[in-house]
């Protein structure tokens, strides 16, 4: 139960890229569920990937897939995006979240229960 701290957003041109980092205030241990989420005004809040820190499985929304990577940085202190080929459509307020596992999985979205204040992400066409 730490705080979460997004950082990285700003403004890009379409095919650019940023890099996200979410730092907790204390370690992130093994057996936790980290995520990054993405809401635009009008739209859905959506999961656009996920890491399992017990099995290290990662998961990515098929409109991220092949462009965004999610991981680990500082010595498990945080967990970063790297946005690659970004497209207008990417353009949200992006926010890391945590949670424990639910049967072993890391995929329910309720599961979610930390989050961070959230970073923008512009993408100009």
């Amino acid at each position: 139960e730490g705080e979460l701290m997004e950082s990285g957003g700003g403004s890009v041109q379409a095919g650019g890229s940023l890099r996200l980092s979410c730092v907790a205030s204390g370690d992130i241990d093994s057996g936790r569920c980290m995520a990054w989420f993405r809401q635009a005004p009008g739209k859905q809040r959506l999961r656009v990937a996920r890491i399992d820190t017990l099995d290290r499985t990662l998961a990515y929304d098929a409109s991220v897939n092949g462009r965004f990577t999610i991981g680990q940085d500082n010595g498990n202190h945080s967990i970063f995006l790297q946005m690659d080929r970004l497209k207008p459509e990417d353009t949200a307020m992006y926010y890391c979240a945590a949670g424990r596992p639910h049967d072993g999985t890391c995929q329910p979205h309720w599961l979610y229960r930390s989050w961070g204040r959230g970073t923008q992400v512009t993408v100009d066409s």
